[in-house]
């Protein structure tokens, strides 16, 4: 692609918010935050990932009903919620990390109203022992090549689509979509 198709690429990004998150208050105000069109779609994993249209005018993910994506924003409300994922929800959890590594993505885990600093220091609402909770969010980091984001809630929304468009950018510069198929659900290119 050249920078032009490039550009146009970017300019019509949207963001897919996966159907399992509540639309809630806060949810909307998140979404309003995006600067970008969103619509909800099943994610086979994640919460948050992007579309875009193809310079032939084809959406990259067309009209697949569940997606897998290479790229997914995975947010948790805070560091309680994500104490539950390391503990009565792990096995889930981790699935859905092996499930993005499997096919060579990237996952982000974003995490609102958290820091490093209560990470450490025990300061959130479960019995998760800090070490352990460090020792897991570190593990995960190191074993899926996961990034992981502390922020405040009233940021996140825009936090997401920074990542979303930036990762996009990088992947259409470095060419991976030039073939308009990768990033696509086998159910999406089967039919073609």
């Amino acid at each position: 692609m050249n920078n032009f198709e490039i550009q146009s690429c970017l300019d019509s990004m949207e963001i897919i918010v996966d159907t399992r998150e509540q639309p809630t208050q806060r949810a909307r105000a998140r979404y309003a935050q995006f600067s970008v069109p969103y619509k909800r779609c099943t994610l086979d994993y994640g919460d948050y990932t992007y579309n875009f249209k193809l310079p032939g005018g084809e959406w990259l993910h067309g009209l697949a009903t569940t997606l897998k994506p290479c790229v997914v924003v995975e947010r948790k409300m805070d560091l309680g919620e994500l104490s539950q994922n390391f503990t009565r929800n792990r096995r889930r959890f981790e699935e859905e990390f092996e499930k993005v590594k499997a096919i060579g993505g990237r996952i982000y885990l974003l995490v609102e109203n958290a820091s490093w600093e209560n990470l450490l220091n025990g300061k959130y609402k479960s019995q998760f022992n800090p070490k352990a909770f460090t020792a897991s969010v570190t593990a995960y980091m190191a074993r899926y090549g996961a990034g992981v984001i502390f922020c405040k809630e009233e940021s996140s929304g825009r936090i997401i689509k920074e990542i979303l468009y930036r990762e996009l950018k990088e992947r259409l510069e470095r060419g991976e979509y030039d073939g308009g198929r990768l990033g696509k659900t086998s159910q999406e290119t089967d039919g073609q």
